[in-house]
């Protein structure tokens, strides 16, 4: 007991869903030329992926995600741009910058997806869904904040939508895309084992298993080369530490997604540096039963991320 009061700043529930945000939310959707939604982990920790599918055909809007957000939407989907942001694909990001209304899904808007925050997305109108109020207008100031569980809010979004086509906006994302794809480092011509490489045959490989996978990496380079050159068309099934970027994620948690899900095929992925933080966990494989976590280590000789 103190004889004083204490007052810390903590997570204000949102009980009901704002209507009247929704309603100009919608309106901004439906005017927008150059839509575009940006999806982060609240996706899957809500469970809509499916709503967030529905909205992306019904209005024709292109998508681009965070690191946690990888797979919200099936990534070989047309209007799927793939992950944004520093280490995100070249069009995702010029798709950012040129579009007109920015829908912004379960993220918090951090330094790894905006960049500098005085040019990013300037030419748009930004809608924040978002579950924490607290995280609202922290790093980007919305035009719009929708606050709730988007379990709730993203559902009762849909009906309020009009079903649109944005052609011109479709086609001219396309043409960046094909433009980077040219010069896509997987083309170069190079006798050596390049880890794009690497990671593009690990998922030609899981592809041709047609079994369910779960890819869980470890932190650093390789993290970000699984999420531009592994396809994940299902949410939940990439497993990796964003936000805090604990090194030596990777083997305790595949050792976990194995355990929990015995029947599907678990891979973990990492670089020589994240690996040896938590290699002693080789020995847990032995002592459940042989566990057949799948490990591949990308090995450069150094802390890739740090060097760079």
């Amino acid at each position: 007991r103190y004889d004083f009061d204490i007052e810390l700043p903590g997570f204000e529930p949102w009980p009901t869903v704002d209507k009247e945000a929704l309603i100009a939310a919608a309106e901004l959707i439906n005017k927008a030329e150059r839509p575009l939604i940006m999806a982060g982990h609240g996706i899957q920790i809500a469970n809509v992926s499916k709503e967030l599918l529905t909205l992306v055909e019904k209005a024709e809007i292109p998508v681009v995600t965070t690191l946690l957000g990888t797979g919200n939407i099936p990534e070989s989907h047309p209007l799927s741009l793939g992950m944004g942001g520093m280490h995100g694909e070249a069009y995702a990001n010029r798709a950012v910058q040129g579009c007109d209304c920015l829908i912004a899904l379960g993220m918090r808007f951090d330094d790894r997806i905006t960049g500098r925050l005085d040019q990013f997305a300037k030419q748009a109108k930004i809608i924040h869904f978002e579950l924490d109020k607290a995280e609202v207008g922290k790093n980007v100031l919305p035009d719009v904040a929708v606050i709730g569980d988007l379990g709730e809010t993203l559902p009762a979004l849909l009906p309020l939508i009009e079903s649109r086509r944005h052609q011109l906006w479709v086609q001219e994302i396309s043409e960046w895309r094909n433009d980077s794809n040219e010069t896509d480092i997987l083309h170069y011509e190079t006798d050596q084992l390049i880890p794009p490489f690497v990671i593009r045959q690990l998922w030609h490989a899981n592809s041709a298993v047609k079994k369910e996978t779960i890819v869980v990496t470890d932190v650093g380079q390789h993290q970000m080369w699984e999420c531009q050159y592994y396809i994940h068309d299902q949410a939940g099934m990439l497993l990796t530490s964003g936000g805090l970027g604990t090194m030596g994620y990777a083997l305790p948690a595949a050792i976990g997604a194995q355990m929990a899900h015995p029947d599907r095929l678990v891979w973990a992925v990492a670089g020589d540096g994240g690996f040896q933080m938590t290699l002693q966990e080789l020995a847990v494989l032995k002592q459940e039963q042989n566990l057949p976590v799948k490990i591949a280590i990308i090995n450069n000789g150094f802390l890739g991320m740090v060097r760079q």
